[in-house]
Parts: structure tokens; C-alpha cells; sequence
């Protein structure tokens, strides 16, 4: 990977910051559910609708995704995070399950921006050997802020109450907005870029995926069959990060009995390991690809050794000890940040750059449907049937999803065989 002296990869990291502070306080709710829901006294079925409201409101990434297509990613996404930092500290004000619905339900709508502007950065600022990278890199922040959360959360609970948590952290979010406003640029218009690195990141372009300077069209978009093969995995694999962002400390409490300490302490660990994962998938990607397979290929290989590795979430409800059930979630986190990656990175290496913003947050909408709809079903039925049946779901939804890959996913006529020497 090339130095970080180089802009393109300072760019990714703030970016990086922001998705850290993204998953860091829609992570909040999850910590502080127990303690919150003991107090208020909101059932396991109420809470899948606060979860509910919240997909709701991300399934809107199309909405922001041509937001951020038509007025540029510099002022719609410092607009979009503003707008979930305010969100954030207004849950501390919530007194019922509705209320709670209501903000989560906002909050969704500002937080969708996470991919569609992570894909703009990354088709923007670097060429397409180096995208599966960025992408890993940028996605690391999805699974560090959700592994921040339980520690923090935790001591903010502990030392105040769960109000102060969402005020803390949806505070933090402001601040970022500023870092975003004084650094990022376009790399066409960003006057710290040297030549060279312009040049760099030129030739690596795809030239059959430049923009032609037109608005986005949803109906070309929906009518090509990559749209499908990529957004249809997503909504089978999300399931699982929904699970683990949502419902895991529910179940480590309800099932093995953690306090809020060991919540503290165990509960960031899949995200941990989902850090991992994030790094994992392009390399393994770039391992094929030395290996003659093509771009687009390999990363449907990369996808498919994700989707056996989730195979270990069947066994999450199996095992009596709390400490396998960790390692085997642990495990899970892993797998899916493996393929999820993946999957995520396939818009820009398919669609024009007018188009990727677009793209992303319709995936994300069918990706968050498939969260949204798990979810429901865990709030309505996991007090009657257990866990068990849903994480045996979560090990054979992602296989369906590689088969999808396969089947329906066409590389450009034009991609060479191997971009990696």
C-alpha cells in the first residue's frame, strides 16, 4: 500500500473519523438499550421498532445519495453530519418508545450518507487498484466507532446516566464537521494536491466510468443487472450487522446474564475482529488478483470465502458457555466485514462516477430492508423462539447472496485481467 505521506490517503483518513463518529453514536442506543429500557419500561418488541424506524430512515440513501451527487460531497455530507450530531443529543431528552422512534427514525435519514460518501471519496481520490484499500480503510471506521461504543457508552452511564451518553457523543460529531469543512476538497479542486498525485490518480481511472457531467438516472440504474447483483447480497448479508449493532448486548444480558460491565468489556470485541475483516477483504482481493483473476472476480472470491467463514454464526445458539458464543460472534463480525467490503467497493469498479453516490444509497436501502425486516421479526418472535433460529439464519443468508454474485454480476468489457504487479 503507498505511503500516507501522500494526500489521497489523509483524505481516506478523516473520512475514516467520520465514519468512527457515524457508527459511534448509532451505537449508543444499543449500550445504553438495557439501562434505558429497565427505566422506561420498553419491551423487547417496542425496542425492534425503535431499531425499525431507524432502517427506515437509512433506507432513504437514495435520497441522500442524489443529494450528494447534485450538490457535491464537500457541503452535503458536513450538511448530513450536523444533522446527526442534533439528532444524537436529542435522545437524551426521550421519555417513551415513540419518541425514541421518532429521533431514530432522523437519525437514520442523516446517518445514510456513511457509504454513499465513503464510494464518492474513494472513486474520486484514488485509481482502481487502490479502491479496495481505501475502501478497507474507510470501513474500519464502521467497526471502531460500533467497538468504541460499548466502553465509553458504559462510562458515560456509569458516571452520569444514558441521557448524558447521547449528549457526549452526538457533541463529538460537531466537531469533526469542522475538520471536514477545513480539509476535504475534490481532487480537482483541493490546492495541497501535487501534480504528480493528480496525475496518479487520473491514470488509474477507468475512462468508459468518467462522468459525462449529467444527473444521475434511477432508471438506468435500476434496469442494469450489476445494480441487482450487487444490492441484493447486501440485503442479505446487513442482517448480521444489524445484529450485532442492535441486538448483541440484548442478548448477552437476556441469554447469559452480563451487566452492564461486561457489556463494557466484551461487547466491542466483534467489532474488533470486524476491523480485521475490513482489511482482509482487499488484501485477499489483491492475493487473487496477483493470481490472474480479474478485478470484479476477485472480489466475488473474496465475497464467497466471507460467506463460508459466516457459516459459524449457526453455531452462536449452540454453545452453553458466553465465552464460545463471543468468539463464534467474533468470528461472524470477521467474516461479514470480509465480503461486506467487498460488495460495497463493486459500485464504483461498475457505475459512472456521476452515478456512484446513487448507486450506494439505493444498495444501502435494499442493504438497511433486510436489517430492517430481521429485526422485526427478532422484536416479535425472539422472546417466544430465542436466538437460535436467527443466528442459524445469519450463516445461510450470505451463501444465497454469493450465488447471487455470480450469477448476476457481468465485469466491464474493457477490465484487464490483473491491475496489481
Amino acid at each position: 500500500m503507498p505511503a500516507l505521506k501522500t494526500l489521497r490517503w489523509w483524505m481516506i483518513s478523516l473520512l475514516t473519523i467520520g465514519t468512527i463518529l457515524n457508527y459511534l453514536t448509532r451505537g449508543t442506543l444499543a449500550v445504553a438499550a438495557p439501562t434505558m429500557m429497565q427505566e422506561l419500561h420498553i419491551t423487547e418488541k417496542q425496542y425492534s421498532w425503535i431499531v425499525g424506524f431507524f432502517q427506515g430512515g437509512i433506507m432513504l440513501q437514495p435520497v441522500v445519495g442524489y443529494i450528494l451527487d447534485s450538490v457535491g460531497l464537500k457541503i452535503g455530507l458536513a450538511m448530513f453530519a450536523s444533522g446527526w450530531a442534533v439528532f444524537t443529543m436529542a435522545h437524551g431528552l426521550g421519555h417513551s418508545w415513540q419518541g425514541f422512534a421518532a429521533l431514530r427514525g432522523l437519525l437514520g435519514f442523516a446517518e445514510g450518507t456513511t457509504h454513499t460518501a465513503g464510494m464518492k471519496v474513494v472513486a474520486e481520490w484514488f485509481p482502481a487498484k487502490e479502491r479496495g484499500f481505501a475502501s478497507g480503510v474507510y470501513n474500519i471506521g464502521a467497526a471502531a466507532g460500533a467497538a468504541i461504543a460499548p466502553p465509553l457508552v458504559a462510562i458515560a452511564v456509569y458516571l452520569y446516566d444514558w441521557r448524558a451518553a447521547f449528549v457526549i457523543i452526538g457533541a463529538l460529531a460537531f466537531v469533526w464537521v469542522a475538520l471536514w469543512l477545513r480539509f476535504y476538497d475534490s481532487p480537482a479542486k483541493h490546492r495541497s494536491l501535487s501534480q504528480d498525485e493528480r496525475d496518479y490518480i487520473e491514470r488509474g481511472q477507468e475512462h468508459h466510468l468518467s462522468s459525462d457531467g449529467a444527473r444521475p438516472s434511477i432508471w438506468n440504474i435500476i434496469t442494469q443487472r450489476n445494480f441487482w447483483g450487487i444490492a441484493l447480497p447486501r440485503f442479505l448479508a446487513d442482517p448480521t450487522w444489524g445484529t450485532l449493532s442492535f441486538w448483541i448486548p440484548l442478548y448477552l444480558t437476556k441469554v447469559h446474564g452480563f451487566d452492564l460491565k461486561q457489556i463494557a468489556i466484551f461487547a466491542w470485541l466483534p467489532f474488533l475482529a470486524a476491523d480485521v475483516g475490513s482489511m482482509f477483504g482487499p488484501m485477499l482481493v489483491l492475493w487473487l488478483q496477483k493470481r490472474g483473476i480479474t478485478l470484479i472476480n476477485a472480489r466475488k472470491g473474496a465475497f464467497t470465502i466471507g460467506a463460508l467463514m459466516m457459516i459459524c454464526m449457526m453455531f452462536v445458539g449452540q454453545v452453553s458457555s458466553a465465552y464460545a458464543a463471543i468468539a463464534l460472534i467474533c468470528l461472524g463480525g470477521f467474516a461479514h466485514q470480509t465480503l461486506s467490503v467487498t460488495v460495497i467497493t463493486m459500485s464504483s469498479d461498475l457505475f459512472r462516477r456521476n452515478e456512484i453516490g446513487t448507486v450506494a444509497g439505493m444498495a444501502g436501502t435494499l442493504a438497511n430492508l433486510g436489517v430492517l425486516l430481521f429485526s422485526l421479526l427478532m422484536g416479535g418472535f425472539v422472546t417466544t423462539v430465542g436466538y437460535n433460529p436467527f443466528f442459524f439464519a445469519l450463516g445461510v443468508l450470505d451463501l444465497i447472496g454469493a450465488v447471487v454474485l455470480w450469477t448476476m454480476v457481468r465485469a466491464p468489457s474493457s477490465q484487464p485481467v490483473a491491475v496489481v504487479r
